[in-house]
């Protein structure tokens, strides 16, 4: 079980909120990331996120997500991402869960379950679903229900490996996670800032996903390969 956010795409180049010079220095979160920013300045918020769709084929996946690939020959892999870009996938991983949604899909405003796959396009105001409602971006802003929280924490509690990726782990619910695996799962916390403290059979890599992630995964898939042989 692998949980990621930002840090695995910062290294890839996107821009996270937090960062220096991140995209909190940038835009309000409250006017970009919001309901109510929707409702107050619904151009603004397209604008946004038409620019974080476009960056999207300006970046590739990197060697924490290429590394992760190479789990998927040895173990049962389950990806949950906080994160909205496609970098897992483009690496060629499978069963990936989008906690906050995808950049690359657009849903209607009214109807929820009516998403549509728009690539790179920009959505604009008054395009619209098929059944006339504005259409918006498909994430979860800050203030909204994270729907598939209860099946995340369901993969979770199932871990043998949790392998924590480039998230600060301030951001709840996706935050909890961690606390759903099992006490004796083997737990990984991969980022170069400071430990969360008192969570048992954790060990902290203190370094970028990038150089971390290939050692890590070579040490587990020989771990496996011993205890097959």
């Amino acid at each position: 079980m692998i949980l990621t956010g930002a840090g695995i795409s910062a290294e890839s180049g996107l821009k996270t909120f937090r960062e220096s010079g991140g995209l909190w220095e940038e835009y309000d979160i409250m006017d970009v990331a919001t309901p109510e920013g929707w409702l107050n300045n619904r151009e603004l918020v397209l604008r946004f996120y038409n620019e974080r769709r476009r960056q999207l084929d300006t970046v590739v996946p990197n060697e924490a997500h290429k590394a992760i690939l190479l789990l998927y020959k040895h173990f049962d892999v389950d990806i949950i991402t906080q994160n909205v870009d496609d970098l897992h996938e483009r690496a060629g991983s499978t069963k990936v869960m989008h906690l906050h949604g995808e950049l690359r899909k657009a849903r209607s405003e009214k109807y929820p379950n009516l998403v549509y796959d728009i690539g790179t396009k920009d959505i604009n105001n008054e395009d619209t679903c098929e059944r006339g409602e504005q259409l918006r971006p498909d994430i979860v802003w800050f203030g909204e229900d994270v729907p598939l929280i209860p099946l995340a924490a369901a993969i979770v509690s199932k871990a043998d490996i949790l392998i924590v990726i480039g998230t600060s782990l301030n951001v709840y619910p996706a935050a909890g996670l961690l606390y759903n695996a099992p006490y004796e799962c083997r737990k990984y916390l991969v980022d170069p800032n400071d430990s969360i403290n008192n969570v048992f059979n954790l060990e902290h890599i203190k370094a970028k996903a990038g150089t971390a992630m290939p050692v890590l995964v070579e040490r587990l898939i020989k771990e496996r390969l011993e205890v097959r042989s």
